[in-house]
């Protein structure tokens, strides 16, 4: 795992890219979430592989279980958590026109990033 793939709240892995998308598979670890976010060029469907998903889009939240998927719409404020004990996993397929790392707007972050 290369170490610009690790974070506070675990690990990605980017599984395939192009100019026209970007594959992920990350995981997150029990108790942790990433920052409530949003992108200006680049929505995101999350496929959640195992464990139970907490999710935030735009200030509404629900859980998705193992199966499960999430939309989130260009410009759409989004958060993704494990509240359990079990790893969560989950693939993200990015389309839009840009896909580096700077198009985060961080709203709230647990990690003062």
């Amino acid at each position: 795992m290369s170490n610009d793939s690790v974070r506070p709240w675990g690990h990605y892995e980017v599984l395939q890219e192009s100019s026209l998308h970007k594959v992920k598979c990350i995981w997150v670890k029990p108790g942790s979430r990433l920052s409530y976010q949003k992108h200006q060029k680049r929505s995101e469907h999350w496929f959640i592989v195992s464990g139970v998903a907490d999710v935030t889009l735009e200030g509404v939240e629900f859980t998705k279980q193992s199966g499960e998927t999430v939309d989130v719409a260009l410009g759409q404020l989004h958060r993704i958590g494990n509240s359990g004990t079990e790893e969560l996993i989950f693939i993200e397929v990015q389309t839009g026109t840009y896909f580096g790392e700077d198009d985060i707007e961080r709203v709230s972050d647990d990690y003062s990033r």
